[in-house]
């Protein structure tokens, strides 16, 4: 019998591709199943972006490209961080990647191994823990309760660092919750971090744009006492409905980049050429797609939320960003991946269970309101009738 390293008995999964699949299965049975599961939009990448790519590789750019990252798409990166931040960064601090993943594995694994700890937002995108599981560090959840907004808290976060600590890993607007952690609260964080030289940061800024009711997500970057430890993960996937084209960017410390450039090289060795031109035509070319699909992200958020909060022993925060909304089931009786489980097979309703994102999930469940307003109060009907049952 074979016998595998160690460290890859200890990687976990993102259910949300486990629901997904049995979804799909449901739906080739002949099933209606309404996917409020899986997060990602359901527009079309716009057609600017898809022909620039069509012409990439008209023209001839189908080869190997700097393992970095094509410098032209660094410069977009870099002019869209301007606007977005008001930041100059420089290119050669940009690395792109195949999606928003290796980031999160590339910082991970640079700063966990045995006897080391890293702290990671729960409930929070389940990769956090499962990398971190992986390298042999201990992982430290950072409480992200609904009594604070789904903010995370400067106090609690930095009384969770000891001198084991060597990566915090931040993410607002956040995924599962929809929350967004107040300038004021980072900027505490900010300072008491100047107490712990030792600890990176993970920044998962991947839903910076998507913010409602005038809240702006603040980005790390804005804070130059924290550069030379700060990593940003960002990408296309949410903002310009390009999730399958596995394409993403992160910043990175000068003392950190060639270390991510050979990690590149000896992984991925560089993302595909035309996706790259297609990202410098996301970023550089009109807006109005994105304008238009967060408006309409709004008007479902503002149906889902309504039709939650009228379910019997079901309470729902409105999300101030992402597409997500968390709501608290306690009352229903249930536990969350039991309910997320009958409703998929009973009542052809997609969620995700609040712990499969932490063990501080329990008692919620994420719903993605990426989908059409019909379909989610569809859901939501069907949602009533199950719990009436």
């Amino acid at each position: 019998m074979l016998q595998t390293v160690a460290a890859f008995d200890r990687i976990g999964e993102e259910n949300a591709f486990a629901v997904l699949a049995r979804a799909t299965e449901l739906s080739h049975q002949g099933r209606d199943i309404i996917n409020l599961g899986i997060g990602q939009p359901d527009f079309r990448t716009p057609e600017h972006i898809v022909e620039a790519a069509v012409k990439a590789l008209r023209d001839g750019h189908h080869g190997y490209t700097p393992a970095t990252g094509i410098l032209a798409c660094r410069e977009a990166v870099a002019r869209r961080t301007l606007a977005i931040t008001g930041v100059e960064v420089s290119p050669e601090n940009i690395m792109i990647l195949p999606g928003g993943k290796p980031t999160m594995y590339g910082a991970i694994v640079m700063f966990g191994e045995p006897g080391t700890e890293i702290l990671y937002p729960d409930p929070g995108f389940p990769i956090y823990r499962s990398m971190i599981e992986f390298t042999g560090a201990k992982p430290v959840p950072v409480p992200i309760r609904e009594e604070n907004g789904f903010a995370f808290s400067a106090d609690e976060t930095l009384a969770l660092i000891t001198p084991k600590t060597r990566l915090l890993i931040l993410n607002s607007p956040a995924n599962p919750t929809g929350g967004v952690t107040p300038r004021e609260e980072i900027e505490k964080l900010v300072k008491g971090l100047e107490k712990h030289p030792q600890v990176a940061i993970l920044s998962d800024e991947i839903y910076d744009v998507m913010t409602y009711d005038g809240e702006e997500a603040c980005s790390l970057l804005r804070f130059p006492e924290i550069r030379d430890r700060l990593v940003v993960l960002n990408g296309w996937s949410k903002t310009w409905a390009m999730t399958g084209w596995r394409l993403g960017w992160s910043i990175w410390p000068d003392g950190l980049y060639d270390k991510i450039r050979k990690l590149a090289v000896n992984c991925w060795s560089c993302v595909n050429a035309p996706a790259q031109y297609a990202g410098i035509a996301a970023i550089d070319g009109p807006q109005d797609d994105v304008e238009k699909m967060m408006r309409a992200f709004d008007r479902r958020r503002r149906v889902a939320v309504e039709g939650l909060n009228s379910l019997p022993g079901i309470s729902c925060r409105t999300p101030k960003g992402a597409f997500y909304a968390f709501p608290n089931i306690t009352g229903t009786g249930w536990k969350a991946k039991k309910l997320a489980s009958a409703l998929l097979e009973e009542a052809g309703v997609a969620l995700i269970g609040g712990p499969d994102f932490g063990v501080l999930g329990e008692g919620y469940v994420r719903l993605s309101y990426a989908n059409s307003e019909e379909n989610i109060l569809r859901a939501i009907e069907r949602i009533g009738d199950f719990l009436a049952r």
